[in-house]
């Protein structure tokens, strides 16, 4: 079963069991697949790896909404907001550890023969594609410059 399968029949079993807050954020991640399959001219079919990315931003949206609320005293918006990242949190793949992301980073600096934090660009593209919707792209970073420094 593909990623939107899973995604619709999850939405119908909240609509029927009426999870609000379950149902509405199912709503809005349908329609921001729905809209990305028809942005750019041509409809084209949304991957498990596009519904990825659409999931991994609609999270980090939540988390600075979260920061934001809790900046301005509202925590009945902020505790909304967190509950709708949990939601979304379900359908990303299990998060790596840093020992795992640190094994592949050295990897991609060995690949790429990095010295300096002037070649942080090479190391970030090359680890990024194999560390997708597994881990956080603020971790990685501070690994990287890590292990550079």
């Amino acid at each position: 079963m593909s990623l939107k399968e899973k995604i619709q029949n999850d939405l119908i079993v909240s609509i029927k069991s009426q999870e609000s807050v379950k149902t509405s954020t199912l709503r809005m991640l349908k329609a921001e697949i729905m809209k990305f399959e028809v942005s750019g001219g041509t409809k084209k079919e949304a991957s498990d790896e596009d519904i990825l990315t659409i999931i991994q931003k609609q999270v980090k949206q939540r988390k600075d909404a979260v920061r934001q609320y809790k900046a301005g005293n509202r925590v009945e918006l902020a505790e909304k907001e967190e509950a709708e990242a949990k939601i979304l949190q379900k359908y990303l793949p299990e998060q790596m550890s840093e020992e795992e992301i640190k094994n592949i980073v050295q990897e991609a600096i060995n690949e790429v023969g990095a010295s300096s934090k002037t070649d942080m660009g090479k190391v970030m593209g090359v680890a990024m594609p194999k560390l997708k919707g597994r881990a956080d792209g603020k971790i990685v970073n501070r690994i990287v410059i890590q292990l550079l420094s």
